[in-house]
Formats: C-alpha cells, sequence, structure tokens
C-alpha cells in the first residue's frame, strides 16, 4: 500500500543525474577555449545517480550510506534544489536546513556580520528576524571578537561555525546533515551535535549522510544504501547497514 501523501516530507521519483566531463586532460583554459572554439572537445557521460526512488515519511530519521563517489552528495543536492535532475522529479514539502558545504553562499569580501544577514535573507529569514536572532547566532559561533573581520581572513572552521549557527537558529521541517559534522574543536562538535539532536526531536524529518555506521544506527529509522549511483538497498537500519559493511 503506498504511503498517504500528506505523511511524507521528500519523493524521489525517477530520478537521474548525469554530467559531461571532458575526456581529455586540458593543462590551461586558453587550451580548454581554444579547443573549444575549433570544436575539438570531446566529452563523455558520468552518471552519478540512475533512477532513485524513494519516499521520506514526516519525522523520520533517514540515513545515506556508501563508498566516497557513490553519489550520497549527489543525492543531497538534488532534494536541497542545488542541482536540477537530468531526469526525474523531487518534491519536498516544508523547509529545508541543509548543513551541507557550510559557508558556500557567503561573500568572502564581506565581514561576518553582513553574511549573517546575507545568509539569512538566502534562507527566507527577514532583516527583523535576524536582527532578533543576531545575538543569539554569534553567541553559540564564539567569533563575536571576529564579526567585522572580513571572511577571507577566516579560517574555514571559523566559516563553518558561523554558517552552522545561522542553518540551525530556526528548527526546520527537513534537516540536512552532510557526514557527522566537524566544524572546530572537539568541544565545539559536541555543542553542534547536540543542536542536532535537539533538532531532531520531535516532527523534525532528518537525513544523515555518513561513513560512521554506529551514529547511522544508533539514529536513524531507515537507510538508504547508493553503490555508484544506483540504489542497492533500501529499508530497516540494522538490515541495511550490517549488508554494507559485509560488502565494503
Amino acid at each position: 500500500m503506498e504511503e498517504k501523501a500528506s505523511n511524507i516530507a521528500i519523493s524521489v521519483k525517477n530520478v537521474s543525474m548525469h554530467f559531461n566531463m571532458c575526456s581529455e586532460k586540458l593543462n590551461s583554459l586558453k587550451e580548454y577555449f581554444i579547443k573549444f572554439i575549433k570544436r575539438q572537445l570531446f566529452f563523455s557521460r558520468f552518471i552519478a545517480l540512475e533512477n532513485i526512488n524513494l519516499n521520506i515519511k514526516k519525522g523520520e530519521v533517514f540515513g545515506i550510506v556508501g563508498l566516497n563517489g557513490s553519489g550520497k552528495s549527489t543525492l543531497l543536492k538534488v532534494i536541497c534544489g542545488v542541482l536540477k535532475p537530468t531526469i526525474g522529479k523531487v518534491k519536498i514539502s516544508g523547509r529545508i536546513s541543509p548543513l551541507i558545504e557550510l559557508g558556500a553562499g557567503f561573500n568572502m569580501d564581506l565581514t561576518a556580520r553582513e553574511n549573517i544577514f546575507l545568509n539569512g535573507a538566502v534562507l527566507g529569514y527577514s532583516k527583523k528576524f535576524m536582527n532578533e536572532k543576531f545575538n543569539e547566532i554569534v553567541e553559540f559561533s564564539e567569533l563575536r571578537e571576529f564579526l567585522d573581520v572580513p571572511m577571507k581572513n577566516y579560517s574555514s572552521g571559523m566559516v563553518a561555525r558561523v554558517a552552522f549557527a545561522v542553518a540551525t537558529i530556526v528548527k526546520p521541517d527537513i534537516l540536512i546533515v552532510d557526514e557527522i559534522l566537524s566544524v572546530g574543536d572537539f568541544k565545539f562538535q559536541e555543542k553542534c551535535n547536540k543542536r542536532i539532536k535537539e533538532l531532531m526531536q520531535g516532527d523534525t524529518t532528518v537525513i544523515i549522510v555518513s561513513h560512521h555506521m554506529e551514529e547511522i544506527k544508533k539514529v536513524c529509522n531507515s537507510v538508504l544504501w547508493l553503490d555508484h549511483g544506483h540504489l542497492k538497498m533500501i529499508g530497516e537500519t540494522e538490515k541495511v547497514c550490517n549488508a554494507y559493511k559485509n560488502f565494503s
């Protein structure tokens, strides 16, 4: 029996993602343009995802496992709307908070203060709302003394701290986590994991990608196993994790 549509947070139907990749090594941008003008560029098709179908229920904690290059991050980007699938459709019910590529939308020439408001606007929050939440974001990031420093002078860990603090300021309908976060030092990682667990409480739908099987087993209701862009197995957490572990 099919799930009721009202109970589905994420629906992925017949999704494939194909990329055209240059089939030869080019040593410079100049060489690329010369070959492009002469129509001497040759491409091969890379299949990142092939005919993926899945439904994730509202309130479910859903894990995705697979070896590097299996298509996990590509699937997350398709679900988030960062990538448009070559074939198929994705339907989302609710607001997504994606904890993937933290800080990717920042303007590194701007200060952290400016980027907090910029990132908030990208996530759909009003300036009034961001003003109300500003101190909470800054306190969580623990970077108040660097607020007016251009972010191009930040380390990658500092950038991720600010991005994480903004992305998790509101409890989303859907939370997407690409790998258990390694943001900053051990103490700050614990702080991030605590906030993620708080966000996971109640009816928030969560998707977690991780290589840590014990973490997946501990928190997920069901798991998808991807292998070279193909859906290898989907179902009960323990069963899928054990099959994946024995395979890899």
